[in-house]
C-alpha cells in the first residue's frame, strides 16, 4: 500500500499549480502578441512552414521591386523612342519640303539649320539617362554612348562611327526568370555602315541641302522610312516586354496574397477561441489555488484540537 505524505501532496500541488499557470501564461502570451507561435516548441511543424512562408514572401517582395524597376525602365524607353520617332518624322517632313525643287538656296540653308537642331536633339535622346544610367549603352550604362565632339558649326560632329555596347541589362522578375530589358543605341539609330544609320542620313541630307542637290535629298526618303520602321519595331518590342512584365507583376501580387494568407493561418492567433480558453484556464488556476490553500493549511495540529 502506497503511503501518501504531506510532502508528496505539497509537491504534487505545486506541480499542478505551475502547469496551470504556465498553460494560462502561454494563452495570454498568444493574446498579447497576436501570434499562436511564439517559440519553436509551440508548434515545431508550424514554425517550419512559417519560416518557409516568410522566406518566400521576402523573395517575392524583391521580385516585385525588380518588376517595378523593369517597368520604369521600359516605360522610359518607350517615351524616348517616341521622342526619337517624332524627330525622324520631322526630318522626313523637312526632306520632303526641301526636295520639291522650288526652294531657293536661302530656304534650303534655313532647312539645314533646323536639321542641325534636330541632330542636336537626336544626340541628346541617344544619351538619355534613367537614374544616372545611359539607357542605350547596354551593360556599359555608366558610359555616354554618343559622346560626339562639337564641329566647326557648333553642333555635334556625328561623322565619327559609334558602336554601342551590345550587352543586355537583365532583371530577375521571378524564380529563375531573367528578363533582358535594355536596348542598344545601334539597334535604334543604326549601326556604323548601315545605309539607314540615322546620323549618316542627317549628314547626307545636310550635304545635299548645302549644295542644293534636291535629288540627293529625295534619295534619302526611303532610308528615313526604313529607320522609322526600325524605331517603330523597337517600340513594339518594348511594348511586348512591358506586357509580359505587367503579367509578372499581377502574378507576384496574387502570390503575395496567397502566401500572406497561408502565413496568417499558420501564425495568427484565434482571438475568439483564445479569450474563451483563457477564461477557462483562469478559472482552473483559481480553483487550484483555492483547493491548494486548504491542503497546505491542514497540519497534524489541526487534528489534535
Amino acid at each position: 500500500m502506497l503511503r501518501v505524505t504531506s510532502n508528496m501532496m505539497n509537491s504534487q500541488l505545486l506541480l499542478n499549480l505551475n502547469r496551470n499557470a504556465r498553460t494560462m501564461n502561454d494563452t495570454q502570451l498568444q493574446l498579447a502578441s497576436g501570434q499562436k507561435i511564439n517559440k519553436p516548441s509551440d508548434d515545431p511543424v508550424g514554425i517550419t512552414y512559417s519560416l518557409r512562408y516568410r522566406a518566400e514572401l521576402s523573395s517575392n517582395e524583391q521580385y516585385t521591386k525588380n518588376v517595378d524597376s523593369a517597368l520604369s525602365w521600359l516605360d522610359y524607353n518607350d517615351t524616348v523612342l517616341g521622342q526619337a520617332g517624332d524627330v525622324v518624322q520631322k526630318i522626313r517632313e523637312l526632306s520632303v519640303q526641301a526636295a520639291t525643287g522650288t526652294n531657293p538656296q536661302s530656304a534650303l540653308d534655313s532647312i539645314n539649320e533646323e536639321l542641325m537642331q534636330l541632330k542636336e536633339q537626336l544626340v541628346d535622346i541617344g544619351n538619355s539617362t534613367l537614374n544616372g544610367k545611359y539607357i542605350f549603352n547596354g551593360e556599359q550604362y555608366n558610359t555616354k554612348p554618343y559622346d560626339f565632339a562639337k564641329g566647326a558649326d557648333g553642333t555635334y560632329d556625328v561623322s565619327k562611327p559609334i558602336t554601342t555596347d551590345t550587352g543586355q541589362i537583365q532583371f530577375i522578375v521571378g524564380e529563375d526568370v531573367r528578363m533582358p530589358i535594355s536596348m542598344g543605341g545601334n539597334d535604334v539609330f543604326g549601326k556604323t555602315g548601315d545605309a539607314d544609320n540615322l546620323f549618316t542620313i542627317i549628314n547626307n541630307i545636310s550635304d545635299a541641302l548645302k549644295s542644293g542637290n534636291t535629288s540627293a535629298i529625295s534619295n534619302q526618303l526611303d532610308t528615313i522610312d526604313s529607320r522609322m520602321n526600325t524605331i517603330l519595331s523597337a517600340r513594339s518590342e518594348v511594348g511586348a516586354k512591358t506586357n509580359r512584365v505587367e503579367l509578372m507583376q499581377e502574378r507576384l501580387s496574387d502570390l503575395n496574397i496567397n502566401l500572406t494568407d497561408l502565413q496568417a493561418k499558420t501564425e495568427d492567433a484565434d482571438y475568439e477561441g483564445l479569450i474563451m480558453q483563457s477564461k477557462i484556464q483562469e478559472n482552473i488556476y483559481n480553483a487550484s489555488l483555492s483547493v491548494g490553500a486548504k491542503i497546505i493549511s491542514t497540519t497534524l495540529v489541526d487534528f489534535i484540537r
